[in-house]
């Protein structure tokens, strides 16, 4: 998204070709580089689940040395067969296979994803509806890391407790987000429903920064008040949804630059040669 805004920059001032051509020269290389290796689906993960490891040749599958076993039990329930969604870092031997709605919902809007994976996107969305958006809209991250992991992965920040802030929290500035990516796939319905569930609980609650629990049922436990970005969000909700229009000032449409005959690696990443 950084890319395709400072590209559109770039040309307005019209003095910046040097950068306009290293951007040019970037994002293709980048976008190839997300769609195909951040992305799973199920045809991606019944890949996953079958790679072989400590592959280091040209003919290599499993490119990152990412170990099956790594897979975490709840992904193959979550999942469903129509859906998908773009997951967290790849490194050796590791993924995060968590969904991020910050990350999935830019995507759509950025047109990192492409118009199968903006829909796969969505099905996630609606089929999950009730892990992912529950009672007030919506989780940040899901699931909730557990046990002593959320104190390695979060800096044992007391908030981050299971399913509370960061760390499976639900967010209602998140609400603007889930709507403009719902409107550029063609699914308001989704969103108005997600603007209902919001409603109910928003001005009640006193405009709260974020919601705990598995559902997003309660007021977090160190969560202030009246704040600025959950109002914003749920406003800014509100009139993409009463004039759809206005969702170009927030997207990006595909560009003719980043589609490139770019395919997948046959060779091991540098870094990973010996």
């Amino acid at each position: 998204m950084a890319l395709r805004c400072a590209l559109e920059l770039l040309h307005i001032e019209g003095d910046g070709n040097d950068f306009v051509k290293l951007v040019e020269r970037r994002l293709p290389a980048l976008t190839f580089h997300m769609r195909s290796y951040f992305w799973l689906d199920f045809q991606q993960l019944n890949i996953i689940y079958r790679f072989k490891t400590e592959e280091y040749s040209h003919t290599a599958i499993n490119k990152f040395n990412v170990r099956p076993e790594s897979i975490p039990e709840w992904l193959f329930d979550f999942l469903p067969t129509n859906g998908g969604y773009f997951i967290g870092n790849v490194s050796p031997a590791r993924m995060d296979f968590r969904w991020f709605a910050l990350g999935n919902c830019i995507a759509i809007l950025s047109s990192m994803a492409t118009p199968t994976q903006s829909k796969a996107i969505m099905d996630l969305i609606e089929k999950r509806w009730q892990d992912l958006v529950g009672e007030m809209p919506m989780k940040l991250a899901y699931p909730a890391l557990e046990t002593y992991e959320w104190k390695i992965e979060t800096g044992c920040d007391r908030k981050n407790t299971r399913w509370s802030y960061h760390n499976g929290g639900s967010w209602p500035v998140l609400l603007w987000l889930l709507t403009a990516a719902c409107i550029k796939t063609g699914r308001p319905q989704m969103a108005r429903k997600a603007l209902e569930l919001a409603e109910e609980r928003l001005v009640k609650d006193g405009w709260p920064e974020y919601y705990d629990g598995k559902d997003g049922r309660y007021v977090g436990k160190q969560s202030r008040k009246l704040q600025t970005w959950s109002i914003s969000g749920y406003l800014v909700a509100q009139m993409l949804l009463e004039d759809p229009s206005l969702l170009g000032i927030l997207s990006i449409e595909e560009d003719k630059i980043i589609k490139s005959s770019y395919t997948r690696a046959n060779t091991m990443p540098p870094r990973f040669q010996s």
